[in-house]
């Protein structure tokens, strides 16, 4: 993870399910590639077209509720999305996130911003810069923020363990 992301942002409201993330209809999709070609898919049918790499997801509260399925943070990772920002999320969401490498920030911004908007998250400082000034997110663990380092659970333990992928 770069100690500072600076990407595009794509607006969601609040409590998008992971039915909205990676639609129930793939889920026999087993190749994360092919799964990223369906991200948000159910928040707009062309918004896998739409979505490009370094682009930054900003929501409201319950991001990442309904289902457990880690096909959800998955196809974001795949698709290229560096960093979800929400004013919360969904506790299985979060860590499934984590585990994929995907960064996830605690920061409810999502009022003051429209799609297209460029923010900047400085995770040393904990600060997010976007049009209308700052916001603050509580630290990231140091063992999540590890994972996320070293590009999800596996990289990490791997790295860990001493083993060469």
């Amino acid at each position: 993870m770069e100690k500072k992301i600076t990407g595009r942002v794509w607006v969601l409201g609040d409590d998008v399910d992971t039915d909205v993330i990676y639609p129930g209809k793939y889920l026999p999709i087993l190749e994360p590639e092919e799964m990223a070609r369906h991200a948000l898919e159910g928040v707009a049918p062309d918004f896998p077209d739409r979505l490009r790499p370094g682009d930054i997801i900003v929501a409201g509260m319950g991001f990442g509720c309904g289902s457990s399925r880690e096909q959800a943070a998955t196809c974001l990772k795949t698709a290229g999305v560096a960093a979800v920002v929400a004013g919360s999320f969904a506790r299985i969401f979060f860590r499934n996130a984590v585990n994929q490498g995907l960064p996830v920030v605690q920061a409810d911004i999502s009022g003051g911003l429209k799609d297209g908007d460029t923010i900047t998250i400085d995770f040393d400082a904990c600060r997010i810069e976007h049009s209308d000034g700052e916001a603050r997110f509580p630290p990231l663990a140091e063992s999540v923020r590890a994972i996320i380092e070293a590009g999800g659970l596996i990289p990490a333990v791997r790295e860990k363990l001493g083993i060469k992928s």
